[in-house]
């Protein structure tokens, strides 16, 4: 199933848009107006990885709207995660995407940016676009064009080891970085354990790019320039540099990924894990004594108050020759009644206002029947303000790499914060 978090990096590479690129392109720009196939209203509806664990929803969901729109006709097709960058590149490429496909705004804005996806401004009614979180909605545009409907969201929250903690005279879960460092001070000094681990391997989690953002760094300019060259990029660079180097981290968060934070957790040597609420299961079944001393609190962030989100949505392909079918459904699949019996489902989060105001997501911090129920509503109150934090460009994994190499060679001692930063950004600018 790809329920993809926030710190998960949703593509694996970007390296087939450079062999793409310029075939888009020229397909896309070359045959704007060639006239569209006749046939049945079908749509083909793609997926990624969604099968067969939830099989009997999409074929339910399927039959309402054909029943709903007599003549129509929906095709599923579900596409392993790994498989999709490629398949619908290939597709959109030889002019074979089909109606309706499922990816996230990050990789879906960089065709939006080739003119790959249908304008949906004009093709979604005003009260239909209300119905959906604003941010999230925000998500989904480029250059003032809308070119995606939101679906599931997935967010991150504070999963933390009560016994640790009250080992290391900790009352409460840090709320913030600052609060965070004297964590990880009193844990490591009370207990030889720590606080948490958070990777700095450049491939992997976008954690600590977000984090700079959260404590009030700009990535890049309007002109996609650096733009961290600052005191509060500096500053920022300086705190993830004090912490490896006071012994607060492990070493293994320069050479191992988040999955090593998983293991960690689930081992009892770290007390804080930023993870989404459905890894709760996964710690029941792997490491039920950690279960029982688990709790949850709201992500971690900086001055900002910044959270951040993982979006999933529906786009449309350009090409398509069934529009009106095709908008239609994906606006059914994102609707609210649909949206909701999709996160009870999956145990995710909708995207869409009145979906999050049902008591599932709510009456379980009133009176939480579990830890998985009281961490649903921690993140589901965290949708409000949540927003995708890093910027929608097609370099993202590049400018992640900069960064993070130049924070390995400050956290090594090989060169000093400042340096590191300026030449993070001397880097980056070079490339063009």
């Amino acid at each position: 199933m790809y329920l993809r978090h926030p710190w998960r990096k949703p593509w694996k590479s970007l390296s087939l848009m450079t062999l793409f690129g310029l075939v888009l392109t020229w397909v896309i720009s070359c045959s704007p107006g060639a006239p569209p196939t006749a046939r049945s209203p079908e749509v083909e509806f793609w997926t990624m990885q969604l099968q067969p664990q939830f099989t009997d929803y999409f074929n339910e969901l399927i039959a309402r709207f054909e029943q709903e729109n007599p003549g129509v006709k929906v095709k599923w097709v579900d596409v392993p995660w790994g498989d999709m960058q490629s398949k619908i590149l290939t597709a959109v490429s030889a002019g074979t995407a089909p109606d309706v496909v499922n990816l996230n705004p990050d990789f879906a804005a960089q065709l939006a940016g080739r003119n790959a996806w249908m304008a949906l401004d004009d093709q979604v009614p005003a009260e239909a676009r209300q119905q959906y979180l604003p941010k999230i909605w925000q998500a989904n545009t480029l250059d003032g064009k809308t070119f995606g409907l939101p679906w599931y969201l997935t967010t991150s929250i504070a999963i933390y080891n009560r016994d640790l903690l009250n080992q290391a005279g900790v009352q409460q879960p840090p709320a913030n970085f600052a609060e965070l460092a004297q964590v990880a001070r009193q844990v490591r000094e009370r207990t030889g354990k720590y606080a948490t681990f958070v990777t700095f391997v450049p491939t992997d989690s976008a954690e600590v790019l977000q984090s700079l953002i959260q404590m009030g760094v700009s990535l890049i300019d309007d002109s996609g320039k650096a733009a961290f060259n600052t005191p509060e990029g500096r500053a920022a660079f300086q705190y993830w540099v004090d912490l490896y180097k006071e012994g607060l981290l492990p070493q293994e968060v320069l050479t191992q990924g988040h999955r090593r934070a998983i293991e960690l957790y689930q081992a009892g040597e770290i007390a804080i894990l930023n993870s989404g609420p459905q890894f709760l299961k996964t710690v029941e079944t792997n490491a039920p004594a950690i279960a029982q001393v688990s709790a949850v609190a709201p992500q971690i962030t900086g001055d900002t108050g910044k959270t951040n989100v993982a979006v999933m949505n529906l786009v449309v392909p350009r090409s398509t020759d069934v529009p009106e079918a095709a908008v239609k459904f994906a606006l059914f699949v994102t609707n609210p009644e649909n949206q909701l019996a999709f996160a009870k489902a999956a145990n995710v989060l909708p995207s869409t206002t009145t979906s999050l105001t049902d008591p599932y997501f709510s009456t379980a911090a009133e009176t939480p029947a579990s830890t998985l129920d009281t961490a649903r509503a921690v993140s589901a109150r965290q949708m409000q303000s949540a927003e995708v934090l890093l910027p929608r460009m097609e370099d993202i994994k590049e400018l992640q790499k900069i960064i993070y190499d130049q924070l390995q060679a400050a956290m090594l001692g090989e060169k000093s914060v400042d340096q590191a930063v300026s030449d993070a950004a001397a880097t980056w600018d070079a490339r063009s």
